[in-house]
């Protein structure tokens, strides 16, 4: 005899669910030292910001791509899991999947720090 299926929670308990699952999930993040490292980059933006007197706006453009990079290392970190779980053995196809997932997360990278070198760059120039 198979297990009975899960009963999906719906209303107000569905809401706390999805809350719990995120929390959880961002709990993991943490757990990630390159998260950490960008986590601790996104502060020193937020000083900088701040020496430099940034606009409202451009607080607002650097916390949504931080949350962007949040999000795509979050998939990354989903990736490799589900990478290291499914093929544990070392494989090209496990390879470039990681590999691709790391390229994504690059891409933020890079796209904060321009960014915040821009707003930093333009108070002197």
């Amino acid at each position: 005899m198979g297990q009975a299926p899960i009963k999906k929670k719906t209303g107000f308990s569905h809401l706390i669910a999805a809350a719990t699952y995120s929390a959880d999930g961002a709990r993991r993040l943490l757990s990630e030292s390159a998260f950490r490292h960008e986590l601790i980059a996104f502060g020193v933006a937020m000083v900088l910001f701040t020496v430099v007197g940034a606009s409202f706006f451009q607080y607002v453009a650097m916390a949504i791509l931080f949350l962007l990079m949040v999000a795509f290392e979050a998939l990354n970190t989903a990736i490799e899991e589900i990478v290291d779980r499914v093929s544990p053995e070392i494989s090209e196809m496990g390879k470039h999947s990681k590999d691709l997932g790391s390229f994504a997360v690059f891409c933020l990278i890079i796209s904060n720090a321009v960014y915040a070198g821009y707003v930093v760059a333009s108070k002197f120039i």
